[in-house]
């Protein structure tokens, strides 16, 4: 059956596109990591650690490496938008999560505000190089600062605009300026060891004394400069704009890594390597000179275009530091926002761009607010204390979630676990705390923000988030080990479904050799505790004894589970969760009127959220199994039903007819194209014996099959195209067959993990 086109819906159910590839990915992380922070703070970190600080860039880079492994993990196992925030907020719901949101986010806004600041610093730089009257009359009227901070504002206003416009346009635009600056630092490279390499003793020179503020001075530079390593994190903030992320993301995060700190260590190598300035060391040149400390090396040893050069390169990279740092930002907004955990405004996304307009709007303003009020190195010290904090939240992370759902795994995993992620959060611990020896504003800073954040989570949002939060209990019922790896995972609340549910369980769980759990979940209203659903556990008793009885005299093992809970949906995939479910199997009473809900509430959250294969069936009082009409047109979810309709076949002995839609008007090369799809699904799904094959003609597919199966006992669908918009959950077709059919329906959805390998073996 064709694939039906689906209608754009609501502002509030547009998701986003996924627009960027490995080389977009990468991009945005070079262009992050290569940014302000080589440009401005290698001048600030020579000063402190001296020839020594390209050993704090190698620390520093090894140090994140520990973290860029950990974010691979997690990032190929959770590919959600929000990045570390996500991670964290799975592992430590609750006020840790949000506070590693509320930090995470800060974190972004500070960079960004020193990146602008970077912006506007490199500006006025070449103005002054270039155009001396025009800095001298700037200057004179307004004095140094405002200046600075005019043009910090306009290229923080026009970055935004570019960020709310599409992730599309804001991969190119960082494409073009992270190839083109690196280009440039390669110059400035080859000049620099061109000296080095003519003038060999004097260049090993400079290096002497190596550590000339002992290695306090190291560490106090690693912490100055850890900002500058931020950016592969950027990878896996904005994973749901990324295609194939399982697989994409470990690999941009690494090689970003790994172009980042290899051009880090060679410009500091040149800059401490080929200066030669007239009275002091070359380290103390830079240390002087601070944020434009580049400038003035490219001054000493590069012809006379090195200086626009340099410039050129510094403007490049704050700009695509600040291009890639404001997408990630507003991501971290949006996702906290999505949680209950920020005003909902923020997670609006523009139905035409795709994008957190909102969010960018709100994350560009406090931006420009930080770069108006505080000093560039108070700005790189806090947002590198927060970033510090936050990575080690993420380590911590990878280890609580691999306790909790061991039998997760991404494409990529961590070598030499727990050894990596707990050194790391070591050293990134030891690193911040090192910070408040630089400036204490710093500390201060971080420190005020994570309080407002924590009081304001207290007040108001907690009490969101709570409405939000899944509150389910298992009742405790006495229960051995389970030997089985396949169960069916059974919801009963209709007393007629209960026989016709397990009569389509059984011949799966035979099949599989597994067992059956027939689930029971009491609702309690909002306004009460869930614990006060125990005195009604005794209304599904007769259920659940009814489902276990009739399965053990059919020979499968059957057992109860309750659960309570404020939503029943809540209670049955909390079920499926801590049950491994292999697959839900449920009835449902038929579709809603309520505008916006398909099925019913219930049944639409566990279809969208359903942790493994699923099985939802429309019924008509009993359910005998003697004719079985499966249409088919490929596919994982209609090969898997065709599977099941195979065991029904066996078990009950049913009449099976498997059928294709054609045009009345269809060609005769048409029909057998149908009749190839027919062939082979009976022969991949095993169905055996006589199987009926059938064309139906029709125009419309979905109403082409309700009418064919009058007469069937029920109809087996695979779920089409799953939907991006709530008008849709198991695809068009399959639900008009539901909604228009007086025959019993049953719909089959494979889970989307599973999904994906069959997918990728088929197209392999």
């Amino acid at each position: 059956m064709p694939q039906a086109k689906k209608s754009a819906g609501p502002e509030h159910d547009v998701t986003f596109s996924r627009d960027l590839g490995l080389f977009d990915a990468s991009m945005i992380g070079i262009g992050a990591m290569i940014g302000a922070g080589i440009f401005v703070l290698t001048g600030i970190a020579a000063g402190e650690a001296g020839p020594a600080s390209i050993l704090a860039f190698a620390l520093n880079g090894l140090v994140t490496l520990l973290t860029a492994l950990c974010y691979a993990e997690l990032a190929s196992a959770y590919p959600r938008s929000g990045g570390g925030y996500s991670f964290i907020k799975k592992a430590f719901p609750g006020p840790v999560g949000f506070a590693s949101g509320w930090m995470l986010w800060f974190s972004y806004i500070v960079a960004c505000s020193l990146y602008a600041l970077g912006f506007g610093s490199y500006f006025w730089e070449f103005i002054r190089s270039y155009l001396p009257f025009l800095s001298d009359i700037t200057f004179g009227a307004m004095g140094e600062h405002v200046p600075v901070i005019a043009v910090t504002i306009l290229v923080g206003i026009g970055f935004v605009v570019i960020n709310m416009r599409g992730t599309a346009l804001t991969g190119r635009v960082e494409n073009v300026i992270t190839v083109a600056k690196i280009a440039v630092l390669a110059v400035f490279i080859l000049f620099g060891l061109k000296v080095i390499f003519n003038y060999p003793s004097e260049s090993i020179s400079s290096f002497k004394p190596f550590l000339p503020n002992g290695f306090a001075g190291v560490i106090l530079a690693m912490g100055l400069t850890f900002i500058a390593f931020e950016g592969y994190d950027l990878i896996a903030t904005v994973a749901e704009e990324i295609k194939s992320p399982e697989k994409t993301i470990p690999r941009a995060t690494m090689l970003s890594l790994a172009v980042t700190v290899t051009i880090y260590l060679l410009i500091v190598f040149v800059c401490i390597g080929a200066i030669r300035p007239e009275t002091g060391t070359s380290w103390e040149f830079l240390g002087r000179y601070q944020e434009t400390a580049i400038v003035k090396a490219a001054k000493s040893f590069m012809p006379f275009f090195g200086v626009a050069l340099i410039i050129f390169g510094g403007l490049l990279s704050t700009l695509s530091a600040l291009n890639a740092t404001i997408l990630a930002s507003s991501r971290v907004a949006f996702s906290m926002s999505r949680d209950k955990m920020l005003p909902e405004r923020l997670s609006t996304i523009h139905p035409q761009r795709r994008t957190p307009h909102i969010a960018v709007a709100v994350t560009g303003g406090i931006m420009i607010l930080a770069a108006m009020f505080f000093p560039i190195h108070v700005i790189g010290s806090a947002a590198s204390v927060m970033f510090l904090l936050t990575f080690t939240l993420v380590n911590l992370s990878l280890i609580a979630l691999r306790r909790k759902f061991p039998e997760l795994k991404g494409r990529f995993r961590v070598p030499l676990y727990p050894v990596t992620p707990i050194v790391a959060i070591v050293l990134n611990l030891f690193l911040a705390i090192y910070q408040f020896n630089f400036d204490h504003r710093a500390w201060y800073i971080a420190a005020g923000w994570i309080v407002v954040g924590l009081f304001t989570y207290f007040v108001y949002f907690e009490k969101t988030t709570a409405a939000e939060t899944p509150q389910v209990l298992e009742v405790q019922q006495a229960k051995g080990e389970s030997s089985y790896s396949y169960r069916i995972l059974i919801p009963l609340h209709n007393p007629d479904h209960v026989i016709p549910l397990m009569k389509l369980a059984i011949p799966i769980a035979k099949a599989n050799q597994g067992e059956i759990v027939v689930l029971g979940v009491i609702d309690v209203p909002q306004n009460l505790p869930v614990h006060e659903g125990m005195r009604f556990v005794h209304h599904k008793t007769p259920l659940l004894k009814e489902a276990i009885q009739y399965g053990h005299e059919e020979g499968v093992d059957t057992r109860s589970a309750l659960r309570i809970a404020h939503r029943v949906y809540d209670g049955i995939l909390k079920a499926a969760e801590e049950e491994r479910a292999s697959l839900i199997l449920m009835g449902w009473k038929g579709y809603t009127t309520t505008g916006d809900r398909i099925m019913g509430e219930v049944t639409d959250k566990v279809v969208r959220h359903a942790p493994c294969d699923l099985i939802t069936v429309k019924l008509r009082g009993d359910l005998p199994l003697d004719r079985i009409l499966i249409p088919t047109a490929g596919g994982p979810h209609a090969s898997l039903a065709a599977q099941y309709v195979s065991m029904y076949q066996k078990a009950y002995e049913a009449n099976v007819s498997c059928c294709y839609v054609v045009r009345e008007d269809a060609s005769t090369r048409d029909r057998e194209i149908a009749m190839e799809w027919i062939e082979k699904t009976i022969h991949l799904t095993g169905l055996a014996g006589s199987v009926e094959r059938r064309l139906v003609e029709g125009r419309k597919i979905a109403s082409a099959l309700a009418k064919a199966a009058e007469g069937y006992d029920m109809i087996v669908l695979g779920a089409s195209k799953e939907g991006v918009f709530s008008s849709v959950l198991f695809g068009e077709i399959p639900e008009k067959v539901a909604r228009y059919s007086r025959t019993p329906v049953m719909i089959v959805k494979r889970y989307e993990g599973v999904v994906k390998t069959v997918v990728k073996k088929v197209m392999g």
